[in-house]
């Protein structure tokens, strides 16, 4: 192993028996310049090379096939540029090879086939271009195959939607095409599959309702025309999260009386769908298990059903840009696990019930019943600038209770102030009067508090400046009246349109 070249701190982890050479050489996090040429050299007993989140540049060395032993090869997170070279299709024995998050290029071909011990191969994040070479039948022992975020197009190969040992396919984010041909019949052991964000058409396949062990399902953000969810996804036992975002599903009431048999459902995103529906109003669905709903940007109609009042696992509802209408009913305040409400940009109307100031997880600082964590995919939040904040996982998002763009009228609840695990809450663009309640400053973790344009009146309650942690704070175009307060963070979480006010 030759390292003089790197900078950096000179620690890691280096392993090995006790009348053998090390087996183990792990530097990741540590050093940044490029690969020696000689990195290999005289390191035929190594079985795993950690090299990842460094700040290694340039090329992948050619002298990578001198460690022969290498079971496990770990160079993501660094800034490797090129082509994977020769080197790496004749280290023979290799299980592992992750070189996500790197500016690798050119294509993948078929001297993929010559790494037979494949288990986990990782190519995510890069610039490979090109199409997936129909390679895959002789990797009998590849269960995770990720290649998210390249630049790949053409069909999915044959080999690659019918192999048995899979059980991870991360694909989204490229310029695949053609029909999503799975042959779950072959692919008895898939439990993730993620082709989001691709050029992929036709309607979804009925098929994928034979794949009982799916548990992760992304389809979202292609080219199908439009059509119905498949009716014999009830089928999929197993299924936890599925994502159809912006795939022209029509039928929404078909779509959710399927969906109610997926007794394991936890995550539901369907946003861009459905356009002018309704609302289904069957009070007998029941999805009992789920935790996050997600369906803005579908121009429903109609009121907030009774059904949702049954989905009492609830911790993340989301019907913003919609044109719902009528009152907020008091059944929302006893989703008691809800830590993100978003019903804005719609046309609800009347007061606040007085019970949404009594949500359990949002009284609650420690937040002990958070959303599944072994869910791994992201959410994007529209905001009025027409712009869309990403979020890595849904544990990410604020705790948020947005009801802005409405009709919504009355006081503001003085209860609110005991949302003290609340992070974000706009109430802006309605008719709310009367004065801002004092007992806001309660709200103690509060980042983002915007109450512009409304009929509030009186003076902004000096005990607000005990909002330590207070960003964002808009009151503009109400009609208050006093001195602004000051002090703490309150100063400078205070809009350019407050200080016109």
């Amino acid at each position: 192993m030759n390292f003089k070249n790197w900078k950096g701190r000179r620690t890691g982890v280096v392993t090995s028996g006790h009348d053998r050479p090390c087996q183990v050489f792990n530097i990741s996090n540590n050093f940044v310049g490029p690969l020696e040429s000689t990195l290999c050299h005289n390191a035929s007993y190594i079985e795993t090379l950690d090299l990842s989140g460094n700040y290694f540049h340039r090329e992948i060395p050619r002298d990578i096939a001198n460690c022969s032993s290498l079971q496990r090869l770990f160079l993501d997170g660094n800034n490797l540029c090129g082509i994977l070279l020769e080197g790496i299709f004749q280290l023979r024995h290799m299980g592992e090879l992750h070189v996500q998050g790197n500016r690798l290029s050119w294509q993948l071909d078929d001297r993929i086939n010559k790494l037979v011990h494949l288990v986990k191969l990782d190519l995510s994040y890069n610039l490979f271009s090109g199409k997936i070479p129909d390679s895959f039948s002789r990797l009998v022992n590849l269960e995770h195959f990720s290649a998210g975020s390249n630049q790949f197009s053409g069909p999915l190969p044959s080999s690659l939607a019918s192999s048995p040992s899979l059980s991870l396919i991360y694909l989204g984010n490229n310029s695949l095409s053609g029909p999503i041909s799975i042959n779950c019949t072959e692919m008895i052991n898939i439990t993730y599959l993620d082709l989001h964000s691709n050029i992929f058409d036709g309607p979804i396949p009925e098929e994928l309702s034979t794949c009982h062990g799916l548990i992760d399902l992304n389809l979202g953000l292609n080219r199908h025309p439009p059509n119905e969810l498949p009716a014999n996804f009830w089928n999929l036992k197993a299924l936890k999260h599925l994502l159809l975002a912006n795939v022209s599903l029509v039928n929404l009431s078909a779509a959710l009386q399927t969906l109610q048999y997926c007794r394991n459902l936890t995550t539901l995103i369907i946003n861009w769908n459905f356009w002018d529906e309704e609302i289904p109003q069957n009070p007998d669905l029941q999805f009992h298990s789920l935790k996050t709903l997600v369906i803005p940007n579908n121009r429903l109609r109609g009121s907030l059903p009774v059904w949702l009042s049954g989905c009492t696992n609830l911790q993340v509802l989301d019907l913003s840009w919609n044109q719902l209408s009528g009152p907020i009913p008091i059944w929302i305040g006893k989703l008691n696990h809800l830590f993100y409400l978003d019903l804005s940009l719609n046309n609800f109307t009347g007061e606040l019930p007085e019970r949404l100031a009594k949500l359990g997880n949002l009284m609650d600082l420690n937040f002990s019943s958070m959303v599944d964590p072994s869910s791994s995919f992201s959410v994007y939040v529209s905001i009025p600038e027409r712009r869309s904040l990403k979020y890595n996982h849904v544990w990410n998002l604020p705790p948020t209770l947005d009801l802005s763009s409405n009709k919504l009228s009355g006081p503001i609840l003085a209860g609110l102030g005991n949302l003290r695990g609340l992070h974000a809450l706009k109430l802006n663009n309605n008719i709310f009067l009367g004065n801002i309640p004092v007992t806001l400053s309660g709200m103690e973790n509060l980042e983002l508090l915007d109450l512009s344009q409304n009929n509030l009146s009186g003076q902004i309650p000096l005990t607000l400046i005990e909002l330590n942690f207070l960003s964002h704070f808009n009151v503009s175009f109400n009609r208050l009246s006093g001195e602004v307060p000051s002090g703490g963070q309150f100063t400078d979480a205070l809009e350019s349109p407050l200080r016109r006010e």
